[in-house]
């Protein structure tokens, strides 16, 4: 099979590489998945510069996130699941290869039914973005009729946020620094979209909310917009952090502040999330898919021999939705 790979840490353009390896077969408990789509993260951006870490095997195929179709299964899976379509998810967390490959190897639960209505390439958006979403918005309880701001709204976390939130039944509004992102937001179903560096956040979400704020904040950098949080807060509210710069390793929080608001700080690291969450995010992921209403913004193709032009690419900042290999 045709896979691409790293061996060393460093820039895309100088560590990535195309190469021919053995199509392996899939142990007890797992399953083989010819891949048809496989989506980027930021999250495997990070594993290939070394920010979240040094090299856990010698060579690495790329990419947490996937879709395609069973072609095999190891012992212990009902063979009934050959042919069948898939989403993937952590395919290379603690393992080697990931989804920048035409096939790869993975746990049997983390290969999830794609409806036949989903494409793969939304299949492929899934994964990291809309986990650590549900695990932002419903960990502190259920949210329909209640108020949300998502920082970051054209963002892959924030797109699925926004579009896990409407689907639960929650008032959205979202922060955007560009008019691209603001339509990608409002393609998402965000109620009110704020531009970042025009409006006073705080002020647009507090009259939006009669004064009262928001009870959920997701949050891609929480050390820069956590005075605008903690203003946006409804009391009793949660901010969930998911993100980090390189910078951001320490947090500052005026204790007096976040008391008085009765403010609650959740830190979302999807990898380690116990799986019996994960399992009910797959329920309501699939559920929302089911009734046709998560669709993501993708905003760029590539073929597997563009890698290092994709990993550029999302590391560029300037691509509006998902970058998907095909």
């Amino acid at each position: 099979m045709k896979a691409a790979y790293y061996e060393r840490q460093g820039k895309a353009s100088e560590v990535l590489r195309l190469g021919e390896f053995p199509v392996t077969q899939p142990g007890a408990g797992e399953v083989r998945v010819r891949i048809h789509a496989s989506g980027l993260n930021p999250s495997d951006i990070k594993a290939r510069t070394g920010f979240s870490g040094g090299m856990s095997f010698p060579l690495v195929v790329p990419h947490q996130d996937g879709a395609g179709v069973i072609d095999a299964v190891g012992t212990g899976v009902d063979s009934a699941r050959i042919g069948e379509r898939v989403w993937l998810f952590e395919a290379q967390y603690l393992r080697a290869f990931g989804t920048a490959a035409e096939f790869v190897v993975v746990p049997s639960q983390q290969a999830v039914s794609l409806p036949d209505n989903v494409s793969y390439e939304v299949g492929a958006c899934l994964g990291v973005p809309a986990l650590t979403a549900h695990r932002c918005l419903f960990a502190d309880g259920e949210i329909k009729g209640r108020a949300v701001l998502v920082h970051g709204g054209a963002g892959a976390v924030g797109t699925a946020a926004i579009l896990l939130a409407k689907w639960a039944g929650a008032w959205v509004a979202t922060t955007v620094s560009t008019p691209g992102q603001a339509d990608a937001a409002r393609r998402a179903g965000a109620d009110v979209v704020i531009d970042r560096w025009r409006e006073d956040v705080t002020t647009v979400v507090k009259a939006a909310t009669g004064q009262r704020g928001v009870d959920r904040i997701v949050d891609v950098s929480v050390k820069e917009n956590l005075e605008i949080d903690i203003g946006c807060l409804a009391n009793g509210g949660v901010i969930s952090a998911y993100a980090m710069g390189a910078s951001d390793d320490q947090l500052s929080v005026n204790l007096l502040r976040a008391m008085i608001a009765g403010c609650g700080f959740r830190f979302v690291y999807i990898y380690t999330v116990p799986f019996t969450a994960k399992s009910a995010a797959i329920s309501a992921i699939s559920q929302c898919l089911a009734e046709g209403a998560y669709c993501p913004t993708i905003g760029l193709h590539l073929p597997l021999d563009a890698i290092v032009a994709a990993h550029e690419a999302q590391e560029s900042g300037q691509v509006i939705g998902k970058i998907i290999i095909n």
